[in-house]
C-alpha cells in the first residue's frame, strides 16, 4: 500500500466495517433481510478498494438506516418515498 496518507481512514473503515458485520448478525429480522444487508457490506468492502472516502460514507449511510431501522423491510423504502413527494 503507497504512503498516501489514508492509512488512517483505511483503519476506521476496516473497524467500522467489522462493527457493521456484528451489528448485522445480531440484529433479529428475517433470513432475506439479512442477506441483503450483507450484500449492502460487501458492496461497501468492495468500493473501498478504489473508493476509500465514497465507502466510508456509504458504510455511515448504512450504519445510520440500520440504527435507524429504515429500509429494513421489503418495501419499506417505496412507501418513504411517496411519504415524502405527498
Amino acid at each position: 500500500m503507497e504512503s498516501d496518507g489514508q492509512l488512517p481512514l483505511y483503519d476506521l473503515v476496516a473497524v467500522r466495517l467489522k462493527e457493521a458485520h456484528a451489528m448485522v448478525r445480531a440484529l433479529q429480522v428475517p433470513d432475506d433481510v439479512r442477506a441483503a444487508l450483507s450484500r449492502r457490506l460487501l458492496a461497501v468492502t468492495a468500493a473501498a478498494k478504489h473508493d476509500l472516502a465514497g465507502a466510508a460514507r456509504r458504510l455511515e449511510r448504512l450504519v445510520e438506516d440500520v440504527e435507524a431501522g429504515n429500509g429494513l423491510f421489503p418495501g419499506e423504502r417505496e412507501d418513504r418515498r411517496a411519504d415524502r413527494s405527498a
